[in-house]
Protein backbone atom coordinates (compact mmCIF):
# COMPACT_ATOMS: atom_id res chain seq x y z
CA UNK A 1 0.00 0.00 0.00
CA UNK A 2 1.13 3.58 -0.56
CA UNK A 3 2.30 5.30 2.58
CA UNK A 4 3.47 8.82 3.46
CA UNK A 5 6.16 10.08 5.74
CA UNK A 6 5.64 13.30 7.64
CA UNK A 7 8.03 15.22 5.34
CA UNK A 8 7.33 13.59 1.95
CA UNK A 9 4.73 11.34 0.31
CA UNK A 10 5.48 7.92 -1.13
CA UNK A 11 3.65 6.33 -4.04
CA UNK A 12 3.92 2.98 -5.73
CA UNK A 13 3.52 4.51 -9.21
CA UNK A 14 6.76 5.12 -11.13
CA UNK A 15 7.39 8.83 -11.80
CA UNK A 16 8.00 8.55 -15.54
CA UNK A 17 4.73 8.62 -17.56
CA UNK A 18 6.16 6.07 -20.01
CA UNK A 19 6.84 3.69 -17.13
CA UNK A 20 3.32 4.21 -15.82
CA UNK A 21 1.88 3.37 -19.24
CA UNK A 22 4.08 0.27 -19.45
CA UNK A 23 3.02 -0.81 -15.95
CA UNK A 24 -0.64 -0.34 -16.84
CA UNK A 25 -0.18 -2.26 -20.10
CA UNK A 26 1.50 -5.12 -18.23
CA UNK A 27 -1.32 -5.38 -15.68
CA UNK A 28 -4.07 -5.28 -18.32
CA UNK A 29 -2.25 -7.87 -20.43
CA UNK A 30 -1.78 -10.24 -17.50
CA UNK A 31 -5.48 -9.96 -16.69
CA UNK A 32 -6.32 -10.77 -20.32
CA UNK A 33 -8.09 -7.44 -20.85
CA UNK A 34 -5.95 -6.27 -23.78
CA UNK A 35 -4.12 -7.99 -26.63
CA UNK A 36 -0.46 -6.88 -26.96
CA UNK A 37 -0.60 -7.56 -30.70
CA UNK A 38 -3.54 -5.19 -31.05
CA UNK A 39 -1.72 -2.54 -29.02
CA UNK A 40 1.35 -2.82 -31.23
CA UNK A 41 -0.82 -2.49 -34.32
CA UNK A 42 -2.45 0.67 -32.94
CA UNK A 43 0.92 2.21 -32.10
CA UNK A 44 2.33 1.33 -35.53
CA UNK A 45 -0.73 2.78 -37.23
CA UNK A 46 -0.47 6.15 -35.51
CA UNK A 47 3.32 6.32 -35.80
CA UNK A 48 3.65 5.31 -39.42
CA UNK A 49 0.31 5.40 -41.23
CA UNK A 50 -1.83 8.11 -39.63
CA UNK A 51 -0.35 11.45 -38.80
CA UNK A 52 0.47 14.92 -40.05
CA UNK A 53 2.47 13.48 -42.94
CA UNK A 54 -0.90 12.69 -44.56
CA UNK A 55 -2.14 16.25 -44.23
CA UNK A 56 1.20 17.54 -45.50
CA UNK A 57 0.80 15.44 -48.66
CA UNK A 58 -2.67 16.93 -49.16
CA UNK A 59 -1.32 20.47 -48.81
CA UNK A 60 1.59 19.78 -51.16
CA UNK A 61 -0.87 18.44 -53.73
CA UNK A 62 -3.08 21.51 -53.33
CA UNK A 63 -0.05 23.77 -53.88
CA UNK A 64 0.92 21.90 -57.06
CA UNK A 65 -2.39 20.95 -58.65
CA UNK A 66 -4.95 23.72 -59.24
CA UNK A 67 -7.70 21.24 -60.06
CA UNK A 68 -7.13 19.30 -56.84
CA UNK A 69 -6.95 22.55 -54.83
CA UNK A 70 -10.34 23.60 -56.22
CA UNK A 71 -11.82 20.19 -55.40
CA UNK A 72 -10.34 20.33 -51.89
CA UNK A 73 -11.83 23.73 -51.18
CA UNK A 74 -15.17 22.63 -52.65
CA UNK A 75 -15.53 19.24 -50.91
CA UNK A 76 -12.58 18.35 -48.71
CA UNK A 77 -14.08 15.08 -47.50
CA UNK A 78 -14.33 13.70 -51.03
CA UNK A 79 -10.97 15.12 -52.13
CA UNK A 80 -8.97 13.61 -49.27
CA UNK A 81 -10.92 10.34 -49.44
CA UNK A 82 -9.81 9.99 -53.06
CA UNK A 83 -6.22 10.06 -51.73
CA UNK A 84 -7.03 7.32 -49.21
CA UNK A 85 -7.38 9.53 -46.15
CA UNK A 86 -10.66 8.73 -44.46
CA UNK A 87 -12.02 7.02 -41.38
CA UNK A 88 -12.93 7.89 -37.84
CA UNK A 89 -12.84 11.65 -37.14
CA UNK A 90 -12.21 12.23 -40.82
CA UNK A 91 -15.80 12.76 -41.82
CA UNK A 92 -17.22 16.13 -42.87
CA UNK A 93 -13.88 17.81 -43.56
CA UNK A 94 -13.59 21.46 -44.56
CA UNK A 95 -10.39 22.99 -45.97
CA UNK A 96 -9.68 26.67 -45.43
CA UNK A 97 -6.89 28.47 -47.25
CA UNK A 98 -4.48 31.03 -45.87
CA UNK A 99 -3.80 34.06 -48.07
CA UNK A 100 -2.12 37.43 -47.68
CA UNK A 101 -5.52 38.76 -46.58
CA UNK A 102 -6.70 35.99 -44.22
CA UNK A 103 -4.96 33.65 -41.79
CA UNK A 104 -7.01 30.72 -40.48
CA UNK A 105 -6.74 28.96 -37.12
CA UNK A 106 -8.61 25.93 -35.76
CA UNK A 107 -9.80 25.18 -32.25
CA UNK A 108 -12.40 22.94 -30.63
CA UNK A 109 -13.83 25.07 -27.86
CA UNK A 110 -15.90 22.23 -26.37
CA UNK A 111 -13.37 19.38 -26.38
CA UNK A 112 -10.70 18.38 -28.93
CA UNK A 113 -12.38 17.45 -32.23
CA UNK A 114 -9.58 16.96 -34.73
CA UNK A 115 -9.06 15.37 -38.18
CA UNK A 116 -7.24 12.19 -37.14
CA UNK A 117 -6.81 10.64 -40.63
CA UNK A 118 -4.94 13.77 -41.75
CA UNK A 119 -3.15 14.98 -38.63
CA UNK A 120 -3.01 11.98 -36.28
CA UNK A 121 -3.47 12.47 -32.56
CA UNK A 122 -3.98 16.09 -31.41
CA UNK A 123 -1.15 17.76 -29.50
CA UNK A 124 -1.61 18.32 -25.77
CA UNK A 125 -1.79 22.10 -26.15
CA UNK A 126 -4.70 21.75 -28.62
CA UNK A 127 -6.71 20.09 -25.84
CA UNK A 128 -5.70 22.55 -23.13
CA UNK A 129 -8.22 24.90 -21.57
CA UNK A 130 -5.81 27.81 -22.10
CA UNK A 131 -5.60 27.36 -25.89
CA UNK A 132 -9.31 26.72 -26.29
CA UNK A 133 -10.25 29.79 -24.27
CA UNK A 134 -7.63 32.24 -25.54
CA UNK A 135 -7.55 31.57 -29.26
CA UNK A 136 -11.10 32.82 -29.73
CA UNK A 137 -10.48 35.97 -27.65
CA UNK A 138 -6.94 36.93 -28.58
CA UNK A 139 -5.76 34.89 -31.60
CA UNK A 140 -2.89 37.24 -32.43
CA UNK A 141 -1.46 36.88 -28.93
CA UNK A 142 -1.76 33.11 -29.20
CA UNK A 143 0.04 33.25 -32.56
CA UNK A 144 2.76 35.36 -30.95
CA UNK A 145 3.17 32.66 -28.30
CA UNK A 146 3.84 30.24 -31.17
CA UNK A 147 6.34 32.70 -32.70
CA UNK A 148 4.08 33.87 -35.53
CA UNK A 149 3.60 37.55 -36.32
CA UNK A 150 1.25 38.51 -39.13
CA UNK A 151 0.98 41.74 -41.08
CA UNK A 152 -1.38 44.20 -39.42
CA UNK A 153 -3.78 44.10 -42.35
CA UNK A 154 -4.04 40.29 -42.36
CA UNK A 155 -7.34 39.23 -40.83
CA UNK A 156 -7.36 36.24 -38.46
CA UNK A 157 -10.29 33.86 -38.71
CA UNK A 158 -10.82 31.19 -36.02
CA UNK A 159 -12.81 28.08 -36.90
CA UNK A 160 -14.49 26.06 -34.14
CA UNK A 161 -14.21 22.36 -34.89
CA UNK A 162 -17.07 20.11 -33.84
CA UNK A 163 -18.11 16.48 -34.03
CA UNK A 164 -19.82 17.35 -37.32
CA UNK A 165 -17.16 19.51 -38.98
CA UNK A 166 -13.37 19.33 -38.81
CA UNK A 167 -11.01 21.76 -40.49
CA UNK A 168 -7.72 21.58 -42.34
CA UNK A 169 -5.76 24.80 -42.83
CA UNK A 170 -3.91 25.08 -46.14
CA UNK A 171 -0.92 27.30 -45.28
CA UNK A 172 0.46 29.73 -47.82
CA UNK A 173 3.03 28.23 -50.17
CA UNK A 174 6.47 29.68 -49.39
CA UNK A 175 8.25 31.66 -52.08
CA UNK A 176 11.05 29.95 -53.98
CA UNK A 177 9.43 26.51 -54.02
CA UNK A 178 8.38 26.43 -57.67
CA UNK A 179 10.77 23.63 -58.63
CA UNK A 180 10.13 21.31 -55.67
CA UNK A 181 8.36 17.98 -56.03
CA UNK A 182 5.49 16.82 -53.80
CA UNK A 183 7.68 15.18 -51.16
CA UNK A 184 9.93 18.23 -50.87
CA UNK A 185 6.90 20.48 -50.58
CA UNK A 186 5.29 18.23 -47.96
CA UNK A 187 8.47 18.46 -45.87
CA UNK A 188 7.79 22.20 -45.48
CA UNK A 189 4.34 21.59 -43.96
CA UNK A 190 4.11 21.00 -40.22
CA UNK A 191 1.22 19.79 -38.09
CA UNK A 192 0.93 23.22 -36.49
CA UNK A 193 0.77 24.98 -39.85
CA UNK A 194 -2.29 22.86 -40.70
CA UNK A 195 -3.94 23.94 -37.44
CA UNK A 196 -2.95 27.54 -38.12
CA UNK A 197 -0.53 28.13 -35.25
CA UNK A 198 2.50 28.12 -37.55
CA UNK A 199 3.45 29.03 -41.11
CA UNK A 200 4.87 26.72 -43.73
CA UNK A 201 8.66 26.58 -43.54
CA UNK A 202 10.89 28.15 -46.13
CA UNK A 203 12.94 25.75 -48.28
CA UNK A 204 16.53 25.17 -47.19
CA UNK A 205 19.00 27.48 -48.88
CA UNK A 206 21.97 26.15 -50.81
CA UNK A 207 25.26 27.03 -49.09
CA UNK A 208 27.00 30.00 -50.71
Amino acid sequence: MPHDHSDHPHALLPPDPALRVKALETILTRKGLVDPTALNEIIDTYQNKIGPQNGAQVVARAWSDAEFRAALLSDATAAVSDLGYFGRQGEHMVAVENTEAVHNMVVCTLCSCYPWPLLGIPPAWYKSDAYRARVVREPRKVLADFGVTLAADTAVRVWDSTAEVRYLVIPMRPAGTEGLDLDALAALVSRDSMIGTALAQNPPQDPV
